[in-house]
């Protein structure tokens, strides 16, 4: 992963609005969730939700679609993946472990 890309996700995870909305679309699975149900749950105006997915969406770390009258919007669990990928690429001193290993995540499609 290069290392901008994971800069510029770290940057928007480290906003305890944006690292909520995250963590609650990651809780919602591959699907995700309407926009509507995603500022109730976190409790945040429309007009904030929309300024924080907007700077996550810049990140890589979320993908909308149009759904009907609805916009739905979902973790990109492969971006989150290589996220984890890259902060723990050295962990154990190079030898496999759990921690490098996020195969297992339900975004993955291997």
């Amino acid at each position: 992963m290069d290392s901008n890309l994971v800069v510029r996700a770290l940057g928007a995870l480290a906003h305890e609005a944006r690292l909520t909305i995250f963590r609650t679309l990651v809780v919602a699975g591959p699907n995700g969730m309407a926009a509507g149900e995603i500022a109730q749950q976190v409790g945040l105006a429309p007009s904030s939700l929309s300024f924080h997915l907007k700077d996550l969406a810049h990140a890589g770390l979320v993908s909308a679609r149009q759904g009907g009258r609805f916009v739905f919007y979902s973790a990109n669990f492969d971006a989150m993946n290589s996220l984890i990928g890259f902060l723990t690429e050295n962990c154990c001193a190079g030898a496999p472990c759990a921690a490098s290993d996020p195969s297992n995540c339900c975004g993955d499609s291997a």
